[in-house]
């Protein structure tokens, strides 16, 4: 999966890494400061020493960065809940010359491909998006299927017959393409 569709997961990641190393070091600075480890440090001393009000500053400081760490945590829990975007999708320019210019809307173009797909054996519905630039072109596909599908044959079928058409048909040599494969409890209905 391209990292560009997938930035929920690189900011778990680099939340949860961060995460990580500032706990592992508070819990090593706890441990070495309660066994008397740490110089110039008294186990036994007050945390803040004497009764007097830190200056205003502190105070502000550390409400803006209570602020900020919240605001952080909002937009992690942001990432979790709502589904991850499809690709922004857009109006291409396929021929510009005197003679007149073609435009092609990326969504139109993906539509035929996600019928195709939701037709291959174990599918039971697909979705597909074309998004990006032209010159950057991304296609998110989500693919549902019955439990016993053969994931891998509905690959080797999509990068072998399908999607080399849309390629054509869109005229593009590359496509870098995200596909998800939902699960889903219920079977494809069969025509006789």
């Amino acid at each position: 999966m391209t990292t560009a569709l997938n930035r929920p997961a690189r900011l778990n990641r680099s939340l949860l890494a961060l995460l990580a190393i500032l706990l592992g070091g508070a819990a090593a600075f706890l441990v070495l400061a309660a066994r008397g480890r740490i110089p110039n440090l008294d186990a036994r001393a007050p945390l803040v020493p004497g009764q007097d009000l830190p200056p205003q500053w502190v105070l502000i400081v550390a409400v803006a960065a209570a602020i900020v760490v919240g605001l952080l945590c909002l937009r992690w829990l942001a990432a979790q809940l709502i589904p991850h975007a499809k690709p922004v999708t857009a109006r291409w320019a396929i021929h510009n010359d005197t003679g007149g210019h073609t435009q092609l809307d990326t969504s139109g173009a993906a539509a035929p491909l996600a019928e195709e797909v939701a037709e291959l054996p174990g599918v039971t519905g697909a979705s597909a998006t074309l998004g990006g630039r032209r010159s950057a072109p991304v296609l998110s596909l989500v693919i549902d299927t019955e439990p016993d599908a053969d994931i891998s044959s509905i690959r080797r079928e999509i990068g072998s017959r399908l999607l080399p058409r849309l390629r054509g048909a869109v005229d593009l040599d590359e496509l870098p393409t995200a596909i998800e494969f939902r699960v889903t409890s219920h079977t494809a209905s069969r025509v006789s």
